[in-house]
């Protein structure tokens, strides 16, 4: 073990991180299921320097591989990525270092595996080990399922990779068993070390809607100083609590994904370093968070799950020292939970929209299509049609070709003149083609492939070669849009009518056991047994104290959710009057009746691909529904229709 010692500075492996260096180095597949912090990467990072082949780090965010390179590269281990930050000359560079044998580790997103040419390139490079960080994605009835994941047992067979390396922090004994069963891996090499964090004080707190704010602000103001989180469900909650925290002397930040990537990095960068200690986010903020002294964290909201509440506690006290984490619970936010799920799910209408059309614009065996047109087609949101996509992909009906972007458009920085005279010849007249067929709209040209090879057999490729190559020498600015994604059909035979029935059901199974995921939350949150025992028995860890004597049940506070504000029966609504524009409109745009599903989607304030298109926001009745549970809502508009 002098590599531990000599590359990473430590003394010895934690027990867990010993079990699998030894299985993965004796040439066996094994997972790590360890908690947020307890030292993952490690397990993967030691081995890689003792296989002969390359390790290909599968990694869900571009976050979390340029933390994990930055570490490697400061230990001075050679690993580099390749992702949609890079130019084409950097990602051939990277690919140049990996065929040549100089790379240890390659980190890449799940999604570069679409790409034909670097399926190609990576199937001729000698691959050691298939590291999956962040596994449970891959399992369908997990936290954060990213469908793409699903295919990586077909890649690891595909590209001959003896062995894998499965790494998580929230999986439950169904989702290891999932990954287990995958991967063939020996129950013997799945480590798992424990849930129970004796530094962190789990706190669970009833409290009214109304009164989140004012016990946020009370119980932040004892804290002040301390490096702390607040987590909340929606963007603008987020600006809200933190606007509010400041005004009492607080000093808060909010931090989404609707804001600027710089904006965002900056606001990272101070909570690292101490310049903010009070940060007002969503969960697009934590992943690669690696900050030892996180005093606190709030959840404003009710988080989305067991496993994300687990994940979001886990990146407090790092350091070891006593954190507070604390749950102002209420059931006031469970729709909005509930109504991002049942948006997800698709309509059968849908499914078999996405089919038909597979079937009528296949052309010689392949089918392209733009994700956001589909999506707008089938009213499917992208993520489950993504999902619906790689099922098809699984039944061996279609599989991924390659991906081209349809619309490229460009500035110039230099006059047009200028540009055409740095060349000579043929290759002058090729860019006067390309400067005179492409349409100026004030500053931006649009590229017209089409009349570009009628009138001159310009080749589309030798057309984006040159796009790419005007903009690194710094001649124009380039941009490029609608991502075109082509897929072979295999098998053309397929009953669009059992197949739909098939998916919808597929689709109807996952919505259940995402609601269920919710109210097992919620069941935590209102237990009388100890939440550190209960927590850790969740993801199949016996071994935590039955009584932990530092969460709000062992202090002697069982938590009485308050129940939501009492609705009015439905049965006094008037579901024909509610919908009446919606329904006129859609009908001008269908020529038919909108489902119950559809129906109920508007009175809940669900947004849909489709209701953009038909302004549904703007019309009366929309969301007018939206304190209901959905389930009730959806059975009494079914009710009203049979």
């Amino acid at each position: 073990m002098s590599t531990l010692e000599s590359v990473f500075g430590f003394q010895q492996l934690r027990p867990g991180q010993a079990r699998v260096v030894s299985a993965v180095l004796a040439g066996r597949s094994a997972a790590a299921i360890f908690p947020t912090g307890a030292g993952k990467s490690l397990c993967y990072q030691l081995p890689a320097l003792h296989l002969p082949h390359l390790t290909l780090v599968v990694s869900p965010l571009l976050a979390l591989m340029q933390d994990q390179l930055a570490f490697l590269h400061g230990r001075g281990i050679s690993a580099a990525s390749i992702d949609s930050g890079q130019n084409r000359e950097q990602a051939s560079e990277v690919m140049a270092r990996a065929k040549s044998g100089e790379l240890k580790i390659l980190m890449i997103s799940v999604e570069r595996l679409k790409n034909e040419r670097f399926r190609h390139f990576i199937a001729q490079v000698p691959i050691s080990l298939l590291v999956i960080d962040e596994a449970h994605c891959m399992s369908e009835w997990g936290h954060n399922f990213r469908p793409d994941y699903l295919k990586l047992p077909d890649y690891q067979r595909q590209f001959g990779i003896p062995q894998v390396l499965l790494l998580t922090a929230t999986a439950t004994p169904p989702v290891v068993a999932d990954m287990q069963q995958k991967f063939a891996i020996a129950a013997a090499d799945v480590v798992t070390t424990g849930f129970y964090r004796a530094n962190l004080n789990l706190l669970v707190e009833p409290v009214a809607g109304i009164d989140k704010q004012r016990r946020l602000q009370q119980w932040l103001a004892e804290k002040v100083g301390q490096p702390s989180i607040v987590y909340v469900t929606q963007q603008k909650t987020a600006e809200q609590v933190a606007e509010r925290l400041s005004q009492r002397g607080i000093a808060a930040r909010a931090y989404h994904a609707g804001m600027a990537h710089d904006a965002r990095e900056a606001l990272q960068r101070q909570f690292m370093a101490g310049q903010i200690n009070c940060i007002v986010a969503t969960i697009a903020f934590g992943m690669g968070i690696d900050k030892a002294d996180i005093r606190n964290v709030v959840h404003f909201d009710l988080p989305k799950s067991i496993e994300n509440y687990s994940q979001e506690v886990g990146r407090a006290g790092r350091d070891g020292q006593p954190s507070d984490c604390l749950v102002l619970a209420n059931r006031d936010s469970l729709n909005v939970l509930e109504n991002f799920i049942y948006g997800d799910t698709p309509e059968l209408s849908g499914i078999r929209c996405v089919l038909d059309k597979l079937l009528s614009d296949s052309q010689n065996g392949e089918w392209e299509l733009m994700l956001n047109a589909l999506s707008e087609q089938s009213n499917i949101r992208q993520l489950p049609l993504k999902t619906l996509l790689v099922q098809l992909e699984l039944k061996g009906i279609i599989a991924p070709r390659y991906a081209y972007f349809a619309d490229y458009r460009f500035k110039y920085l230099i006059e047009p003149e200028a540009l055409a005279a740095r060349f000579e010849g043929e290759r002058r007249q090729f860019v006067e083609a390309l400067i005179s067929t492409s349409q100026r709209a004030r500053t931006w040209c649009t590229v017209d492939f089409e009349r570009l090879y009628r009138e001159h057999r310009a080749e589309r490729v030798r057309v984006i070669k040159a796009l790419d190559y005007f903009q690194e020498q710094g001649w124009i600015e380039l941009e490029s849009k609608q991502m075109t994604e082509v897929y072979a059909l295999l098998d053309p035979g397929f009953d669009p009518v059992a197949l739909s029935a098939e998916l919808y059901g597929y689709f109807s199974r996952h919505e259940r056991s995402e609601i269920q995921r919710i109210h097992a939350m919620l069941a935590l949150f209102a237990s009388e047994q100890c939440l550190s025992q209960r927590l850790a028995a969740y993801f199949g860890d016996g071994n935590a104290p039955q009584q932990c004597g530092h969460c709000s049940v062992c202090r002697g506070q069982v938590a009485e959710l308050p129940a939501p504000l009492a609705l009015p029966p439905l049965a006094g609504q008037e579901p024909q009057r509610l919908c009446a524009a919606f329904t006129e409109k859609y009908r001008e745009l269908k020529g038919s009746e909108p489902s119950a599903e559809c129906l109920t989607r508007f009175l809940c304030g669900i947004s849909v691909p489709l209701f953009s298109k038909l302004k549904a926001r703007q019309l009366g009745g929309f969301a007018a529904l939206q304190d209901y549970p959905y389930a009730e809502v959806r059975e009494w508009l079914a009710a009203q229709q049979g």
